[in-house]
């Protein structure tokens, strides 16, 4: 009977074997840099991104949610889309002005921290707002990571660029801690008459995806750059 109380169900631990799978692809895309396999270091970033936040709903619907989980998830963002990014895109378009443009992933990855500490404070409190305050972590990582993709589009080359790129990863840690209002999903409301148009749309976003990756991505970036842009505009808050 002690052993059975001792016990845990499997289930329980599903959303933190998820939170386990982003962080590893993290920690691969890392691994892949310094083989300047950007291609695959870059996709396993975006895979990270695509499953953040599963772990999350699926701890709700199981009513699986904890402490720890919640700490492991900010770990592994911090690892995901901060010191991840950070080394890619050194070592990717950097390397030619090594201690310049060291400089600006220090600056990336650290605001990156400040920017997960401050999400984690906000979470305990019972009146947290609905959007976000400055770019989330990994939307954070998509537009450092955009010189990657624009390259990658044929858009244009910046692997000669390591100042732009520096000043780039830069300008995009100062978006993550700043006190612009951001889009959440969770706020995000979709009326009934219009939901077979997100579904079409939906399936758009995956045909592009297997055809023309690198573009969609920078397409998506772009698009979200603007409306932070905008946000940053329409409440006047840097």
């Amino acid at each position: 009977m002690a052993n059975r109380r001792e016990s845990l169900p499997f289930l329980l631990l599903v959303p933190n074997l998820i939170t386990i799978l982003g962080l590893c692809a993290g920690l691969t895309a890392i691994r892949f840099s310094f083989d300047a396999r950007f291609s695959l270091a870059t996709g396993l970033i975006v895979f990270a991104a695509l499953i953040d936040g599963l772990d999350g709903l699926v701890a709700r619907r199981l009513r699986a949610t904890s402490q720890i989980g919640a700490e492991l998830d900010s770990l592994s963002d911090f690892v995901c889309f901060g010191v991840a990014p950070a080394i890619i895109v050194f070592r990717f378009g950097m390397t030619e002005d090594p201690g310049f443009g060291w400089v600006f992933a220090l600056v990336y990855a650290i605001c990156c921290c400040l920017r997960l500490a401050r999400f984690n404070v906000m979470r305990a409190t019972p009146d947290a707002p609905r959007h976000f305050v400055g770019v989330p972590a990994p939307a954070g990582a998509g537009l450092a990571l955009l010189p990657i993709f624009a390259t990658f589009a044929g858009i244009a080359d910046l692997h000669d660029a390591p100042v732009l790129v520096a000043l780039w990863l830069g300008l995009v840690g100062v978006l993550m801690v700043s006190r612009i209002p951001t889009p959440s999903a969770k706020g995000l409301r979709v009326p009934r008459d219009k939901a077979v148009y997100v579904l079409v749309g939906a399936a758009l976003l995956v045909g592009l995806m297997l055809s023309r990756f690198w573009l969609l991505m920078f397409a998506l970036g772009l698009a979200y750059l603007l409306v932070v842009l905008w946000q940053a505009v329409r409440h006047r808050r840097f």
